[in-house]
């Protein structure tokens, strides 16, 4: 039976203990009594599903067409999770012990739920959306003269209306791109003032010659004219879009009745374009907190409550490591300025000191290495130093500021799964709301720390292959090289062994600093 089959209902005056599909097999997994109950009681309609410990720990989120169907799929007699779900599933439902739901209208509904769910709660048996990512969203500028219309996922925070946010990326691209056909609005990012009379001397881009933009760049439609073709597809996002999506199905099936394939196939496309603005969810409802944007001057305001500091602090550093089963292993060090990231302050380290996978140990060494000429007073301290990770990252990296013999600026760590917050000299660690100011700057400075950490792993990985390449004799692929090159073909007669490493590391005893 599929993961969202129906399964058979039972007869009225079944016994409850007779259902085979709730109970499994002596080979599949077998849920606890409270976990029967509650299978039998779910219902036959799209929704959200959560595993319980027995602790009541969240195991694991879900989303279902059909909530009996898809829950009772893990107890099956035939269920091999082991060989369909793999092991982290099969492990998740020998603990779960309980089960919870929430009912939803439609599956678009249960998805962005689902979705909301797990970036709120980070259930451990959840690998995917745990991260940053978002949907996108329907943007129309409406505060400017000539409003344009984008896709993003970061919307801006006043002067726009909003529609979404949309499950599909490429669909609602794809309906974007079909809309435009009809109301001829522009999707650039130019800077178009009706007072500007430079404008008729601006030569249009390629989209006004096919009939895909009104030009009012280049002054070919006046504010009102314009600004009215936006009405209209507002009204058009706003409505349910029946009326124009049974029309587009007449033409289509006119032009294949007529053997006019082509414009079948044009109207076809149209019509699942237009179709994937259904897929979306509400604006108010389905809130993304992620995207918006937070002002630093609030989330550092924030930031120094929280810390019990006298004023908003100005300068964060953001600590990380990356390595691969200890190899490449390498740090790196963001500088925020004014909530605003200070590139020219950006570092990076390769490990030196630190063999196999010790975390630990490289945070030590690079906290060390980092903040050596500020011990020694050639430097200043930055008013908070941000470690990526928990409890233990932040215990070493206040015990490299021991080993210096001096007393750090404010040391605090962000751990990623449960988004907690440990600050030195407290016992326990500080659960913000997700969408408090100063806990959205602290995961900018870390998501910063994180992505310069392993853009860094990845160039010292790709050199390691590079020379590996050269020292076996093979000749290295195109886009393989020390400093990532591509599109270049290396010469085909290289000697069988080179004389040394391409590009060997420079010395570098200060750690000098890195711009991205």
């Amino acid at each position: 039976m599929s993961a969202d089959a129906p399964s058979p209902e039972p007869p009225p005056d079944s016994e409850p203990a007779a259902d085979p599909t709730v109970e499994g097999g002596s080979d599949g997994p077998r849920p606890t009594a409270t976990l029967i109950e509650k299978i039998r009681l779910l219902p036959r309609s799209p929704g959200v599903y959560l595993f319980k410990d027995a602790r009541g720990r969240v195991l694991y989120i879900g989303k279902a067409k059909d909530l009996r169907s898809r829950v009772s799929s893990y107890f099956q007699a035939s269920a091999d999770l082991l060989r369909t779900r793999g092991p982290e599933i099969a492990a998740m439902i020998a603990q779960a012990t309980d089960l919870d739901f929430l009912d939803c209208e439609t599956e678009v509904d249960a998805l962005l739920q689902e979705n909301r769910l797990i970036k709120d709660i980070q259930p451990p048996y959840n690998e995917r959306l745990r991260d940053d990512k978002s949907f996108p969203y329907i943007e129309i500028t409406t505060a400017e003269d000539f409003p344009g219309v984008y896709v993003t996922r970061k919307p801006q925070a006043r002067g726009t209306r909003l529609y979404g946010p949309f499950v599909s990326a490429s669909g609602v691209r794809a309906a974007v791109n079909a809309l435009q056909k009809v109301f001829r609005f522009r999707t650039c990012e130019l800077e178009i003032r009706e007072g500007d009379d430079s404008r008729r001397h601006f030569r249009p881009c390629l989209l006004y010659s096919i009939h895909q933009c009104t030009a009012p760049c280049a002054a070919l439609i006046s504010r009102a004219d314009y600004r009215r073709d936006i009405a209209r597809l507002r009204r058009f996002l706003s409505s349910k879009r029946s009326v124009v999506l049974r029309q587009l199905r007449r033409e289509m099936e006119a032009a294949a009745a007529g053997l006019h394939y082509e414009e079948a196939a044009r109207l076809r496309d149209r019509i699942r374009a237009l179709e994937a603005l259904s897929l979306s969810g509400d604006v108010e409802t389905d809130v993304q907190p992620e995207v918006f944007f937070v002002d630093p001057a609030e989330g550092l305001a924030r930031l120094a409550e929280i810390l019990g500091m006298e004023s908003p602090p100005r300068t964060i550093e953001g600590v990380d490591i990356a390595n691969l089963h200890g190899q490449e292993s390498c740090g790196s060090l963001v500088c925020f300025i004014d909530g605003r990231p200070f590139k020219s302050g950006y570092r990076r380290f390769r490990i030196r000191t630190v063999q196999g996978i010790d975390d630990y140990a490289m945070i030590r060494e690079v906290v060390a290495r980092r903040y050596r000429r500020a011990a020694g007073g050639e430097e200043l301290y930055p008013d908070v130093i941000l470690i990526d990770g928990g409890l233990g990252h932040l215990h070493a990296a206040l015990s490299a500021f021991e080993d210096m013999q001096v007393r750090p600026p404010m040391v605090v760590s962000l751990a990623k799964r449960e988004e907690e917050l440990y600050v030195q000299a407290r016992g326990r660690p500080l659960r913000l709301p997700r969408n408090n100011p100063a806990l959205r700057l602290l995961q900018q400075v870390r998501d910063e720390a994180h992505r310069f950490a392993q853009h860094y792993h990845h160039l010292l990985r790709r050199r390691r292959m590079f020379d590996q390449d050269l020292a076996e004799g093979r000749v290295p692929p195109p886009g393989r090289g020390a400093r990532g090159r591509r599109g270049k073909t290396p010469p085909t007669d290289l000697p069988a062994a080179m004389p040394g490493p391409i590009d060997p590391d420079p010395p570098d005893p200060v750690d000098p600093p890195h711009t991205d």
